[in-house]
């Protein structure tokens, strides 16, 4: 591995580092002293390593490239986005980096979504473990793949999901390319054939759901218009009201970002919605994390049961609420606006997984309601003028 290479993953883990230390910021004032120490080592390291490795590349020209090398890059993205065939660039983790147009027309989720989570959020669950297995081993060298997987828009229809691994310009991790290709659909489907990547034709479930993510966003509209104004508390109730049940089995409001109280917990019946709603949401890593600005969390079987953290009984959360999936999404009017609160849902039992297009719906709504916390403040504000 070259020192290019070297330096690009001590700084990724460098970074990963510091969002650990960020996390940190919570704990009890006693254990602060810790924190201090691994901040003031990590900035050593910068100081005394990073640093004058990099000196070291940028004197040699190591870093950074000329103007035809940025160049063949713009050539090769173009080519990247233009290609007839459903395409997406993903990591080890299976987490998308880049998808192309014939990609987001075939699976019915814009690229500015998708990239920065898994790709399996699109696939049937029973695909998923699968895929993420293939993808490790094509990440780690082992060769490519390819094996057949489903897409939740249309889950009759098999698609080939051909992997290989690519080395993306001077960056020191190998990625893997992911080629869709869909297959014969089985004899029987109601569904009609697809005539191009860019044009899929949904099936009957598929349309199902659509329209009931319509219904769920127009029960929302009508619900944040008729709340009362400046209300913020009351703004979250509401919302809460119309995601439960019918579309999670638990909804937890909390309000504010540098201070947060928790206004609203849904849950089902003999639930422990107490406890919940006692918990401190700084203590929550999840929503701690959405609130100093984070990007909105979908995970389907969380794999640390400690990320919402722990009731009074010293129970996690998420365990005692047997939650096989979650979305916890901040609440902003703008993407660069403040965070006026953060939404968490939870499904538990047998019921279907959150998929990407319901957290795309939801993420969507989380601007809605932001807005409506916010109404009276923004009027008072216009009359002044």
């Amino acid at each position: 591995m070259g020192q290019a290479e070297e330096f690009g993953e001590d700084v990724a883990d460098f970074v990963r580092r510091v969002a650990e230390l960020k996390s940190a910021r919570s704990v009890p004032t006693d254990d602060l002293g810790t924190v201090l120490d691994a901040a003031i080592f990590e900035l050593d390291h910068v100081a005394h390593q990073l640093r004058p490795l990099y000196e070291r590349l940028a004197a040699d020209g190591q870093l950074g490239g000329g103007a035809p090398d940025r160049d063949e890059q713009r050539l090769l993205r173009a080519i990247f986005q233009r290609l007839p065939l459903p395409v997406a660039l993903v990591d080890r983790e299976s987490v998308v980096r880049r998808m192309n147009f014939a990609a987001t027309g075939f699976t019915g989720v814009r690229a500015g979504y998708a990239t920065g989570r898994p790709l399996t959020g699109l696939l049937l669950h029973a695909d998923r473990v699968a895929f993420r297995s293939q993808t490790a081993a094509v990440a780690r060298g082992e060769g490519d793949r390819s094996l057949t997987v489903h897409l939740q828009r249309d889950p009759h229809l098999p698609v080939r999901a051909t992997l290989t691994a690519l080395r993306p310009g001077a960056e020191p991790r190998t990625a893997v390319l992911v080629v869709l290709q869909p297959g014969a659909r089985p004899t029987g489907s109601r569904a009609a054939p697809r005539e191009s990547y860019h044009a899929p034709a949904p099936d009957l479930g598929e349309a199902t759901r659509h329209t009931a993510r319509m219904d769920l966003a127009d029960a929302m509209t009508t619900a944040l218009l008729s709340a009362p104004a400046g209300d913020r508390a009351a703004v979250l109730a509401r919302a809460a009201g119309v995601l439960h049940p019918r579309f999670a089995d638990w909804v937890i409001a909390d309000e504010g970002a540098a201070c947060q109280r928790r206004t609203t917990v849904l849950g089902p019946k003999d639930a422990p919605v107490e406890d919940v709603l006692a918990q401190a949401p700084a203590a929550c890593p999840l929503v701690a994390e959405a609130a100093r600005g984070g990007a909105p969390m979908l995970q389907v079987r969380p794999e640390d049961p400690d990320s919402f953290g722990r009731d009074a009984s010293g129970a996690p959360v998420l365990v005692r609420a047997q939650v096989t999936s979650l979305l916890c999404v901040p609440l902003r009017g703008r993407s660069d606006g403040p965070v006026e609160g953060v939404l968490t849902l939870f499904r538990s039992g047998a019921r279907l997984a959150f998929s990407m297009a319901e957290a795309q719906t939801v993420d969507v709504m989380s601007r809605h309601i932001a807005l409506a916390m916010t109404r009276r403040t923004n009027r008072t504000a216009a009359e002044r003028a």
